[in-house]
């Protein structure tokens, strides 16, 4: 699977859902290749892309409309929701 791909053609709610799917299977079936196999590891491994997130995109080319409280929510809701 050509993840760079997948995550380039979503653009709506259902490809998102699709693509957190596409995650949630793959983690489970190729555990072995994923480099962050426990939450905190995969939460932090998010927080330092982040961080660095600029240099991946080359600076001028970094997502300047990125609703962070939106973010936040989504990842804070994992905790709590069934």
């Amino acid at each position: 699977m050509d993840w760079y791909d997948k995550i380039e053609n979503v653009t709506n709610k259902e490809q998102f859902l699709e693509f957190v799917n596409l995650l949630s299977d793959d983690y489970k079936k190729n555990r072995d290749e994923w480099e962050n196999k426990s939450i905190d590891l995969y939460l932090q491994a998010i927080e330092s892309w982040m961080e660095d997130m600029e240099e991946f995109y080359g600076h001028s080319d970094a997502p300047i409309s990125i609703n962070w409280n939106f973010l936040s929510k989504m990842l804070y809701v994992g905790k709590i929701y069934e």
